[in-house]
């Protein structure tokens, strides 16, 4: 991290100073103070007190020369005056080893970077939304989760069929993907009971923000005040607040009900819908996308994780009309029973047509290296890489950017995992697409 290379170069308390801390302002307000009260006082008693000094000052001056007397006077001065301020900083914040002094300073210096980062709405949910924020967190705090609400399996499902409360899972993820002390977090909230009667196959952090929910009364409260124990960086929003439900039409005129069943059907989807029809956007999420510099779409399941958000027409609607720079991160392989056969280009017309806008999409980013190894295992299942048919997306005036995408984390005997996209990988590319536009390609 080009932070820690930092703080590697300079003196452990020198790093107080540097740029961006938003410390030094008060440093010289301090100073600016301490002066003013000095000279306010020698006026109230006649100069006597500065004259005093003055004439003390004469005295050393004529014993040492007086460039170096004025020289020595003012790095002892700033030197008490610096150790003195940095104590009494450290006292309040109760830091009482230079471990943790230094992880302060670390700290304060990137959260003060991280406000200053581009706003950012990402939309989806499932694993490819919280993979993706946890390599946004690391290039700015101003991040928005838009999290799909139509989950009605496992955990979740229960949850909702029994007690009411809006799936939690999904959102539970993107919190622990957020969170500062992210390894202990995720441990935590993806913890599931084994063996417990009326607890197994729940996830401590299902159990958690339905408990939330409870007590603050609905999901929303019960997230914010989940977000400030967690100390999560940006925040999570459902996408609406409606109980609602996923329903697919397939091409051979069936109706599938739920998001569990419809990859399950084994049949083509045509179209997407959900019941109720006209489900009532989340006015922060609408007031975040307004907002925004940047919207992701993705990754994620095409049909049960990303387009379920624009289902919502007034979430469509405001994505079409942001001034934001609006990317889609394709998915890497296709999904059985959701994307079977499917290109980039049709990942991008299935988007626009259930959103009904045209401009929801700038720019897609896709893939380009997938070893063999990775992809033997998935052909049994019947997914296969996404092809990149970049002429048919160009015809429909959005950019393309290929670029190696995937995770390079290995089991410990040598082969692959599975096909993941890297966090921090997705996090670089687009800041940079956001911050430059053009992006040479990597066939």
């Amino acid at each position: 991290m080009k932070i820690n290379k930092l703080f590697l170069k300079i003196p452990k308390d020198a790093g107080w100073l540097l740029p961006g801390l938003e410390v030094k302002r008060w440093f010289i307000l301090i100073i600016i103070g301490a002066v003013m009260a000095a000279v306010g006082l020698c006026i109230i008693t006649n100069l006597k007190p500065l004259i005093t000094l003055f004439n003390m000052v004469m005295r050393i001056s004529q014993t040492l020369p007086p460039n170096l007397t004025g020289w020595l006077l003012i790095a002892l001065g700033a030197l008490f005056f610096f150790i003195g301020w940095l104590k009494a900083n450290y006292s309040i914040l109760d830091v009482n080893n230079e471990r943790n002094r230094h992880a302060l300073l670390e700290d304060l210096y990137r959260r003060r970077k991280l406000n200053r980062g581009p706003k950012i709405v990402a939309i989806g949910g499932g694993t490819g939304l919280s993979t993706m924020l946890k390599g946004i967190k690391k290039i700015t705090n101003n991040i928005t989760a838009v999290v799909t609400v139509g989950d009605d399996g496992g955990s979740s499902g229960k949850l909702r069929e029994e007690l009411g409360v809006l799936p939690p899972g999904d959102i539970r993820s993107c919190i622990a993907a957020l969170a500062d002390d992210e390894d202990l977090v995720t441990k935590l909230f993806q913890f599931r009971f084994k063996d417990c009667a009326g607890l197994s196959g729940h996830s401590f952090g299902n159990l958690f923000l339905t408990a939330m929910c409870e007590i603050t009364g609905d999901m929303v409260r019960a997230v914010k005040e989940s977000s400030k124990v967690l100390s999560i960086r940006g925040r999570v929003l459902p996408s609406t607040l409606d109980d609602m439900r996923l329903v697919a039409e397939m091409e051979d005129g069936s109706i599938i009900k739920g998001e569990s069943n419809i990859p399950e059907s084994g049949k083509k989807i045509k179209r997407l819908f959900t019941e109720p029809d006209n489900c009532k956007p989340l006015e922060d999420a609408i007031w975040a996308i307004n907002d925004a510099d940047i919207i992701i779409l993705g990754p994620g399941s095409l049909y049960t994780s990303v387009i379920p958000n624009l289902l919502i027409k007034d979430i469509a609607k405001a994505v079409n009309n942001s001034k934001a720079k609006k990317i889609y991160v394709c998915n890497i392989m296709t999904q059985p029973g959701e994307t079977d056969g499917f290109s980039v280009s049709d990942h991008i017309k299935t988007l626009i047509n259930h959103a009904k806008y045209e401009k929801i999409i700038d720019a897609v980013l896709v893939n380009t290296t997938l070893p063999n190894e990775l992809i033997a295992p998935y052909k049994d299942a019947g997914s296969v890489p996404v092809v990149v048919d970049t002429e048919e997306v160009n015809k429909m005036g959005i950019q393309v950017i290929q670029k190696n995408l995937i995770e390079d984390k290995r089991f410990e005997d040598g082969h692959s995992s599975f096909v993941r996209h890297s966090p921090s990988r997705l996090a670089r590319i687009i800041y940079y697409w956001y911050r430059k536009g053009e992006i040479k390609n990597h066939e």
